[in-house]
């Protein structure tokens, strides 16, 4: 490998990987990606925050149905990670009601999604459980 990019800009790499948001300086509100106007108050100045590596999940759906290539089933959910919600795939557990429950115990998971011809490897991210599953 000759390296490791993020799939989505505000996946931050390294020995400690985490996500950066946009964070509004009138009223905190967070955001991922640019902005130019909160969507909350309307403030034009923000800065990066760092947003926690482990949450709760909040909300979460069993995907069985997707686009062709895309392997079902699979876990689409909403986390909170100390106040800032993260929609993210809970991986590395079995993707049924058993081992996925609501207030569930997350953290970030970095994982490889694969290479190009010149070997630089794009890196994805989800959310495992903080407790081992059944």
């Amino acid at each position: 490998m000759t390296g490791q990019i993020p799939l989505v800009d505000y996946l931050v790499l390294g020995d400690e990987p985490h996500l950066q948001a946009t964070e509004c300086t009138k009223c905190r509100a967070r955001f991922f990606g640019r902005r130019n106007a909160c969507a909350n108050c309307s403030g034009t100045e923000f800065v990066s925050a760092a947003v926690a590596t482990e949450g709760t999940v909040r909300s979460f759906t069993i995907v069985a149905f997707a686009a062709p290539g895309v392997p079902v089933p699979f876990v689409a959910a909403v986390v909170d990670c100390d106040g800032t919600s993260v929609r993210g795939n809970i991986v590395n557990t079995p993707p049924d009601p058993d081992h996925v429950t609501l207030g569930m115990k997350v953290r970030l998971a970095t994982f490889p999604l694969g290479a190009d011809s010149a070997g630089v490897e794009a890196i994805g991210f989800g959310f495992e459980p903080l407790l081992p599953t059944n």
